[in-house]
């Protein structure tokens, strides 16, 4: 057979509409952002050991069998975006100006049987970390069938996406405007770590550490570094003691 005759193959032309659609619109969209990553590491140490208690509890009591991470990691989002407003505005270039919105309606990346689907968890900063888990299954169930609804994806003020579902480490997030702020996170990798003498000295001591890598993508125009670092401590410091989210939620 003659490897250059290709007569019975042709190309394919689809058309681009629902989740697909949405996509190419909104993505097309961000170019007009000027782009800023910040990018840390945090020891998920003691929210593993946390999560594993709350786990059967929640088996029982909420129906929730499997528990991840993320639930903690919205809601320390939302603690952090009290203390950091601006992470939680949006932009209207056309009127010049920023909007600081009083909801935390926290959009998370799905990657669904249809694409990439953002649907949204409304007032995060009235929830606790069981009722974002409850509407976070609630949400996953209804994109794996395909059956999210308009009102599950209308208006998000922040983005969270997991890419450590898929296996990846670090990303460079893309902010969907009018948002100015997005995270990412990636996979828990168990690694050796040094450990810290007395007063912060030097120590050989090696110990186990489960890490995560947080990536955040900012709106350069709205946000400055140093905003984006420190907001981004604030939620580490929630995330590696997780029982402080608990003193600090009313």
């Amino acid at each position: 057979a003659d490897p250059h005759d290709n007569n019975k193959e042709e190309d394919q032309v689809v058309p681009l509409r629902g989740y697909n659609r949405i996509m190419v619109n909104s993505m097309t969209s961000t170019l007009a952002v000027p782009h800023m990553v910040y990018s840390d590491e945090i020891d998920m140490s003691s929210l593993k050991r946390c999560r594993e208690e709350l786990q059967s509890v929640m088996a029982s009591t909420e129906g929730i069998i499997k528990l991840s991470y993320l639930p903690f990691a919205i809601k320390a989002c939302s603690l952090a975006l009290k203390q950091y407003p601006i992470m939680n505005s949006s932009i209207d270039v056309d009127k010049m100006t920023l909007t600081y919105h009083a909801r935390h309606d926290i959009g998370i990346a799905i990657d669904s049987p249809k694409g990439l689907v953002v649907p949204v968890i409304q007032n995060c900063q009235h929830l606790s970390i069981v009722d974002i888990a409850m509407e976070l299954a609630r949400l996953r169930d209804l994109a794996g069938n395909g059956e999210l609804e308009e009102h599950d994806l209308v208006g998000p003020t922040f983005t969270m996406s997991n890419i450590g579902s898929i296996g990846g480490t670090y990303m460079s997030p893309v902010v969907l405007p009018p948002q100015v702020a997005i995270g990412a996170m990636g996979k828990i990798q168990r690694l050796p770590r040094f450990v810290d003498g007395s007063s912060g000295s030097s120590s050989m001591e090696v110990k186990e550490a489960h890490l995560m890598s947080i990536s955040w993508g900012g709106d350069h125009r709205v946000i400055d570094g140093g905003t984006l670092g420190r907001f981004s401590n604030v939620w580490k410091g929630y995330m590696e003691a997780p029982l402080t989210m608990i003193t600090t939620m009313k």
